[in-house]
């Protein structure tokens, strides 16, 4: 029989269930509305502006304990929630044009008694150049108008040019490294390769031990990199000292020099330097004809600094802490002084092509800087606090920057634009390294975490709880990425599996916090994509890994594949390891 049906247009009323999840799915709709207005809203990284505009609306400029970033979140999240209140607009602008018709209606009341005429068929921007007085109306008016548009600073021609210059390397070598991909992929014997490098990578990371442990410095040692054939490993400190020492069991040092008189924060290798200095007087000779004989082949392709061994060639660069960095030759010469920055320097790298070197300030920039002539050719905003990690993609297509902000930023440098924000951590971020593979980033932070973005995907996809401090050092390991290297304050540096971000070996023995730490460039057949130069380290095949690292406790420690009965033994531990205590790690 069937149910009665009720009268035409007649309504019924929702059963209590279902008047729950409908309040339900309306309050996750206004949930996912005001999210993505917060993403979409633009707020000054000046903290003076986002007092101004707090005061504007009415809000508390500073709540007990809140730091800059908290500041401009709370104003983001004001502002978005003014808009999806419908309370702003001047001709659809945000929401702050709210604040500034209610300021307008007070002064309009005030004048009223002189003449409604005169007033009332005013519109209210026309009325901010009636009064003579500066008012916060019109530090609101400046901040809408930001937000209507991009805003751009021009730049010279010199960078215009560098920008074509990076395009027109950057374009051909991503095209190779996409097409080398997909042909691996495709291909079930290139799969196999690839899969037995990984696992050869793997093998020798859970066989590293402890070679070599060396007083490097009458201070801390801060940073410590490898040069990109893996013959030469540099260190500096805080005593103002470089120095070079052998990338073997021996960890000799071969040269020193002093390179500043206060403490020096970081070291690079330029991307085509070959030290000489390690190597006998007739090898030294036969490593010079080979290198005027590659520079002759490649035409001055490659830059000033591509390929010879001069003494005029840029072999480092170093950032210290009297905000300047500075350009030098392998045996110490001083070429160019980069100043310009206002506060100390954190992190400097060199573009992959070798004509350009970036550096990250205390004083919230970053700065592109030419090689051969030492110009400045751009400073880039952004974090609203101090930049202190920066480095370049593969490609030389994007540059990444990390700040005391907690949040990272990917750079398109053909262009200049932020093509992706890094946010998810939850303390300052002090260290960002790009994978060989060109869409994976890694970004260590004092939160304790390591968090991995995929660039295809524009999100975080994995998170590992890496060390119980302030971690210091991420590293992905040249030439294959199957391995990362992470370092941090709770005195270990461990390596990590990039199949599935299980724990493959934890190397203690520092007795103070790990300032830095390396890996030495060795490729293997199987790998894919680029890296920092095209040589090994010469222990034992191109499977084998090598890792250097520098602490508080002045040490710089080495550590290699062990060999025979006692790798097997650590390979069958770190086995273990890998598939036990790793369970912990965090999906993101």
């Amino acid at each position: 029989m069937a149910a009665a049906a009720g009268p035409p247009g007649a309504t019924f009323e929702l059963t209590e269930a279902s008047r729950r999840q409908q309040e339900e799915q309306e309050k996750l709709l206004r949930d996912f509305e005001l999210r993505r207005r917060i993403r979409s809203t633009v707020v000054p990284t000046d903290d003076g502006k986002v007092r101004a505009m707090l005061r504007a609306l009415g809000e508390p400029i500073t709540l007990f304990g809140e730091r800059e970033m908290e500041r401009r979140e709370r104003l983001r999240k004001l502002l978005a929630e003014r808009e999806a209140a419908g309370e702003g607009a001047i001709d659809g602008a945000p929401l702050i044009g709210q604040v500034v018709v209610e300021e307008v209606e007070m002064q309009r009341e005030l004048f009223y008694t002189e003449g409604e005429e005169a007033l009332g068929g005013c519109k209210a921007s026309s009325l901010l150049h009636i009064f003579t007085q500066p008012s916060i109306v019109q530090v609101v008016v400046e901040e809408v108008e930001m937000q209507r548009e991009l805003f751009y600073t021009e730049g010279e021609e010199a960078l215009l040019k560098a920008r074509k210059a990076i395009a027109e390397w950057s374009l051909p070598r991503a095209a190779q490294r996409i097409a080398a991909q997909k042909q691996q992929m495709a291909d079930l014997q290139g799969l196999q390769a690839l899969d037995a490098a990984r696992k050869a990578s793997e093998s020798a990371a859970r066989r590293l031990a402890q070679i070599s442990s060396e007083i490097g410095d009458d201070r801390p040692i801060q940073g410590v990199q490898f040069s990109p054939d893996g013959s030469t490993v540099a260190t500096c400190g805080w005593g103002g000292s470089v120095a070079l020492r052998t990338a073997d069991g021996s960890c000799k040092r071969v040269w020193a020099f002093r390179a500043a008189a206060e403490r020096l924060t970081s070291l690079a290798w330029h991307p085509h330097a070959q030290p000489t200095l390690h190597l006998s007087q007739q090898q030294q000779q036969q490593q010079q004809q080979t290198s005027a004989a590659a520079a002759d082949s490649m035409d001055g392709q490659e830059g000033p600094a591509a390929a010879a061994n001069g003494s005029e060639t840029v072999a480092l660069a170093t950032g210290c802490a009297d905000s300047t960095a500075a350009l030098w030759t392998e045996g110490g010469k001083l070429l160019r002084k980069l100043t310009g920055h206002t506060e100390r320097l954190a992190r400097v790298a060199f573009h992959p092509m070798g004509h350009h070197l970036a550096t990250a300030s205390f004083d919230t920039t970053w700065r592109l800087w030419d090689v051969e002539s030492g110009a400045c050719l751009m400073e880039q905003e952004g974090h609203s606090r101090q930049v202190y990690a920066v480095a370049f993609h593969p490609d030389g297509s994007l540059a990444g920057s990390a700040g005391l902000d907690a949040y990272g930023r990917i750079w398109d440098c053909r262009t200049g634009r932020c093509v992706f924000t890094l946010a998810g951590h939850v303390k300052q971020i002090l260290a960002l390294d790009f994978a060989p593979d060109g869409w994976h980033v890694a970004t260590g932070g004092d939160d304790h975490t390591v968090k991995i973005w995929d660039l295809r995907k524009r999100k975080c996809t994995y998170t590992i709880p890496a060390h119980t401090s302030l971690v210091s050092t991420v590293r992905w390991q040249p030439g294959s990425g199957h391995v990362l290297l992470t370092a941090g304050y709770d005195c270990a540096a461990k390596l990590w599996s990039s199949r599935d971000w299980k724990l493959l070996k934890v190397l203690a023995g520092h007795e103070g916090k790990i300032m830095s730490a390396d890996m030495c460039p060795v490729f293997s057949g199987g790998g894919s994509g680029g890296g920092r130069g095209s040589g090994g380290c010469g222990l034992g095949g191109g499977y084998e890994a090598l890792v250097a690292s520098v602490s508080y406790d002045r040490t710089i420690k080495v550590w290699a594949p062990e060999e025979g009965a006692a790798a097997a033994a650590a390979e069958d531990e770190g086995g273990d390891d890998s598939s036990g205590d790793d369970d912990e790690d965090m999906d993101d």
